[in-house]
């Protein structure tokens, strides 16, 4: 699409005149970002409103599996691997940050093939990943697992803490706690996914979907197609971002998933317990379970007093109606999740978002 082509659609959406206020939901931390960064969200009339879904992987980590992890590394002195982004994540009582600048051994990788790789060259140490992820991540992690069992380590195991983005979205259709007229599906995931995991949404559900990429001329298709879906009162699904995202999705994938991991229930942040919406490991890989192999009892889980990142994961409200941000909650202090993460909404809204002072 060149310079022209892309203004004609910037133009179409800041000019569109609504007849009702419509509210949309983004289901991805990616399209949280970049409705900012882009500056499509900015051309949104004033009847549009974007709605931030659970789309954070981090965010939706409950305080729990911190708690866990830390008490893990506490008491059995194991080294734990973590991406990045989970590092200042607040637990109960403390963060991985704090605990790494006393002393506790935190190594931070780019692939869960990095944590292998950590306890191969580390045989006297025992390395647990903290394994938390949507479907992007998920089947990497299961080739490192696979890995390990060929190759019969011993030092290695993973903290599963990863969801299935699908259960959630329906867990949040049937709670009917806000109103949603339609849904922009996430890019990544659905390359995963294919079309077909998400076919619920438009058939039993009857709400319009559009599966779109991240630049901004897939935002402004996405969002115009998404629009027009919703205003003939279609429920269907438009896959427009059909060069990665196949119907049947990356069945690869699917099948090494499917091989290491089985579903079972799993805690969200804000949204509680849902079935089948986490991954524990099958039977033949259980020896590579970190729970089962280093055995915890972590103190009572605390959510931090006053913070509305619950809340945001399930579109009830924005940060902007959090007291706590910009405030006491900030990137360099954050408080609860959704302002530690790059793909969290409290971080996307401090960092573009125009507010008063």
């Amino acid at each position: 699409m060149d310079k022209k082509e892309l203004q004609t659609y910037a133009d179409k959406l800041k000019n569109l005149e609504l007849e009702r206020p419509i509210r949309i939901m983004e289901v991805c931390g990616t399209h949280t970002t970049q409705f900012f960064y882009t500056g499509v969200k900015d051309l949104f009339p004033e009847k549009l409103s974007l709605i931030d879904g659970p789309g954070c992987p981090v965010c939706v980590t409950p305080n729990r599996y911190l708690d866990r992890a830390i008490e893990i590394a506490r008491t059995h002195e194991v080294w734990l691997v973590t991406f990045g982004d989970m590092m200042r994540v607040p637990s109960s009582y403390s963060s991985l940050q704090k605990e790494k600048a006393v002393g506790v051994p935190i190594h931070i990788v780019y692939s869960p093939l990095d944590a292998l790789t950590l306890a191969q060259e580390n045989p006297e140490k025992q390395v647990v990943f903290l394994s938390v992820g949507f479907e992007t991540t998920i089947p990497t992690e299961a080739v490192a697992v696979k890995k390990a069992r060929q190759e019969k380590l011993k030092n290695f195991s993973i903290l599963t803490g990863n969801k299935l983005t699908p259960p959630a979205v329906r867990a949040l259709l049937d709670a009917g706690e806000v109103k949603i007229d339609g849904f922009i599906l996430p890019g990544h995931v659905s390359v995963i996914t294919g079309i077909k995991g998400w076919r619920f949404v438009a058939d039993k559900y009857k709400k319009p979907c559009v599966i779109t990429g991240f630049e901004t001329q897939n935002l402004l298709i996405g969002t115009m197609a998404l629009i027009h879906l919703i205003q003939n009162g279609n429920p269907e699904i438009i896959n427009e971002y059909s060069q990665v995202v196949t119907e049947s999705g990356n069945e690869k994938a699917q099948e090494v998933m499917a091989e290491v991991f089985e579903s079972t229930e799993a805690k969200w942040r804000g949204i509680g317990t849902i079935p089948e919406s986490g991954l524990c490991l099958k039977e033949p890989f259980q020896e590579f379970d970190a729970n089962l192999r280093f055995p915890v009892n972590p103190p009572e889980e605390v959510e931090p007093r006053g913070c509305r990142c619950g809340e945001i994961l399930r579109g009830l409200v924005t940060p902007l109606d959090c007291p706590l941000f910009g405030k006491k909650c900030l990137p360099e202090t954050p408080v609860g999740a959704c302002m530690v993460s790059s793909e969290g909404a409290c971080a996307a809204y401090f960092r573009y978002q125009k507010v008063s002072p």
